[in-house]
């Protein structure tokens, strides 16, 4: 059955929240001889995004500067990076990490897998609005020119945006697992397409029961199919959608791990994912990491990272005292 369960961030609305204050302390705190970095930690950190713009706004007003060009001015490295990605509202912070991933030197294919894999309907549309906004280009199109083949045509289907939304019919469900499955074992390009087009177009609900009835005809997990089946970003990306389907914490959970332990500790994926669910599912991503790795995610941030960045990330992470 679908699994709806209750989802929850690490980062919440401040009460007594007093943006002109906070706007003074950033100022003091950034134009002051030596920026005061826990002052940007302990504020940033701990309020809501919503919050947050709200104090960009009274800085403006107090200084007559822009909050973000002046945390770029006096910041560096990965703690810049952290510091200035949160005062993004959530659609401007996903196009800004996509137009880097599409336009950066090399195209960072998981950025794209992570962030259109996982995003509703909403929010792809809302990141396509803030993408024309802030790029003056078409997400689609840029899509279309930096990226090739299958994986292309599947991050095309997931940035229109159209999958189904609560509607589950039970007696088309065998026949899309069919489907699937002959994808599976023919591969040709039509059978990719169609492979594609379930997985991207069909509601979260539908799928469900399609993932079962995929396990019934195949005695095999999809997932577990696709490996065996297809390789590449198009594989990954596959891979992907059925797992934020499944259950989108334990996804982001898996992607953490991998970043920590197996990339070297891949500074640009850690950020991104912190951010990006810190108030939508981060203490959900925080309780699947800790059950299916051993080891908490505050436990292994404080291990491998160091100095403000690491301030920084424990703050949105928000552990635990059983995690120290």
């Amino acid at each position: 059955m679908y699994c709806g369960d209750y989802t929850q961030g690490t980062i919440l609305p401040a009460p007594n929240f007093n943006p002109i204050m906070d706007a003074q302390l950033l100022g003091g705190a950034l134009q002051g001889i030596c920026c005061e970095k826990d002052v940007l930690i302990e504020i940033l950190t701990q309020r809501c995004n919503s919050q947050r713009l709200m104090i960009a706004e009274a800085y403006r007003d107090m200084y007559g500067r822009d909050l973000i060009t002046d945390l770029k001015e006096n910041l560096s490295h990965h703690f810049k990076e952290v510091m200035v990605g949160l005062m993004y509202p959530p659609a401007s912070y996903d196009a800004h990490e996509l137009w880097h991933a599409l336009k950066g030197v090399d195209t960072e294919e998981k950025c794209l897998i992570d962030i259109l894999a996982s995003r509703s309907n909403m929010e792809i549309f809302q990141m396509k609005e803030a993408y024309l906004m802030q790029y003056n280009s078409d997400l689609q199109q840029d899509i279309d020119s930096e990226t090739s083949g299958h994986f292309r045509d599947t991050l095309m289907n997931l940035a229109q945006g159209t999958r189904m939304e609560g509607y589950a019919d039970p007696s088309t469900a065998a026949q899309d697992a069919m489907i699937l499955w002959e994808a599976c074992q023919q591969k040709t390009g039509e059978h990719k397409n169609m492979l594609q087009m379930i997985l991207c177009n069909r509601s979260q609900q539908q799928l469900w029961m399609v993932f079962q009835e995929f396990q019934n005809i195949s005695g095999q997990d999809i997932v577990d199919a696709i490996n065996e089946c297809y390789d590449g970003y198009f594989q990954e990306l596959l891979v992907a959608i059925v797992l934020c389907i499944r259950d989108k914490p334990s996804y982001f959970a898996y992607r953490l791990y991998n970043a920590i332990h197996d990339f070297g500790f891949h500074n640009k994926t850690v950020i991104r994912i912190l951010i990006a669910r810190s108030e939508i599912d981060l203490m959900n991503i925080r309780q699947r990491y800790k059950e299916r790795y051993g080891k908490s995610l505050f436990h292994d941030i404080k291990h491998f990272a160091s100095g403000h960045y690491e301030s920084a990330l424990l703050a949105i992470c928000a552990g635990d005292t059983e995690d120290y």
